[in-house]
């Protein structure tokens, strides 16, 4: 087993890029002084695995969470849209933030259609470069070959090559270098735990940094992507960037940490220290969402004559907590009569609360459900 190194710096045109070293080989990975939080992190991804089998209609909740791992996603990376903006239509955001509302649109559609692709095509910078191609469809970064791995060389903070924070290695060295990451992850020679690969290949991605723009929301994907893609998770229910965004700069330290001490455990510590966290708030949520639907369920059981389409409605508000009486004559299809009923009985039981005050264009909240994920 060899000692990590994470790699060193070249001279290269009068700036230093950093080359790092290849992670498909037998690196001792220092697992023992993991192994208890590893350990923890285990029980709690796997009890949040289970816990999502068990729900009924589970796939309504998951949509609700990859719209809060998107807003949290985005807004480490600078946008400003709100959760109860991201699950609001465009019409209702003001003009100066609609660019960063349609990132987290592009996100959210990144992970749907990413999660998908995998029952048919493999974890591979392929795929990876799929999603990155929605993310930046027709936001910031539109312009910055998109879908494609970078062939200029990029940086991370000051304003030029010269006085940059950190510089990725050179372009190319990136074809190799992407290469070992999709080796390392699908190979099972590796005694590396599943969780401990999500980790470092986060790492590895971050540093290569392989897209002119966009590399860190690509990167948090691929962990929910490839704990998916071998089985340790079920269904896309783990949304870690929660957890960096409430420790930015933690984050940050710690990914540092290992290209300036050849520190990986430190790091790792910080991410599995973000699985368990993020798991036990998962399973937190459902409790609360079983709970609330048990509750609601109650209600519209006597509605009378409304508690099939009632019934309806839930299940509608479920994905889309936030709608207006056009949505829901368009997805029931409903008469606009019907549905201006039924909303009046949503809020008069306290399902639903009319945010606007509008004697029309009125739009309502299922704001109990949203206070679980906000």
């Amino acid at each position: 087993m060899k000692p990590y190194k994470s790699g060193k710096y070249i001279s290269h045109k009068g700036y230093k890029p950093f080359l790092p070293s290849f992670v498909n080989d037998d690196i001792d990975w220092k697992l023992d002084e993991l192994i208890t939080i590893l350990q923890d992190a285990t029980f709690w991804l796997g009890k949040l695995n289970s816990y999502a089998d068990l729900i009924p209609d589970v796939d309504f909740f998951i949509k609700m969470y990859a719209t809060k791992e998107a807003t949290n996603s985005n807004r480490i990376e600078g946008t400003h849209t709100t959760f109860d903006e991201a699950i609001s239509s465009v019409e209702q955001i003001s003009p100066e933030y609609r660019d960063d509302w349609h990132e987290v649109q592009n996100y959210i559609e990144a992970i749907n259609y990413s999660v998908e692709r995998l029952k048919e095509l493999p974890l591979s910078m392929r795929l990876l470069k799929e999603s990155h191609k929605i993310l930046l469809q027709g936001v910031r970064g539109k312009y910055k070959t998109p879908g494609e791995i970078r062939k200029t060389q990029n940086w991370i903070g000051g304003s030029s090559l010269l006085d940059a924070f950190f510089i990725p290695p050179e372009p190319n060295m990136l074809p190799d270098l992407l290469t070992d990451i999709e080796k390392f992850l699908h190979n099972e020679e590796l005694h590396v735990p599943a969780i401990i690969k999500a980790g470092i290949a986060h790492y590895q991605f971050e540093t290569v940094h392989p897209f002119l723009y966009g590399n860190g929301r690509v990167g948090r994907l691929l962990i929910i992507l490839y704990l998916i893609s071998v089985g340790v998770l079920n269904r896309p229910v783990l949304y870690i960037s929660d957890f960096f965004e409430r420790n930015r700069m933690s984050y940050y330290d710690s990914l540092a940490m290992v290209k300036q001490s050849d520190n990986m455990t430190q790091w790792l510590k910080f991410f599995l220290n973000g699985i368990i966290q993020t798991s036990k708030s998962s399973i937190n949520s459902f409790e609360q969402i079983l709970n609330l639907k048990k509750s609601v369920e109650e209600k519209i059981s006597k509605t009378g004559k409304k508690a099939p389409n009632a019934k309806r409605l839930l299940e509608l508000l479920y994905s889309t907590p936030k709608l207006n009486a056009q949505t829901v004559s368009k997805e029931l299809s409903l008469s606009v009569v019907s549905v201006n009923s039924l909303l009046k009985t949503f809020v008069e039981l306290g399902i639903l609360v009319e945010k606007t005050g509008f004697r029309r264009n009125r739009y309502y909240i299922f704001e109990d459900y949203v206070k679980i994920f906000r």
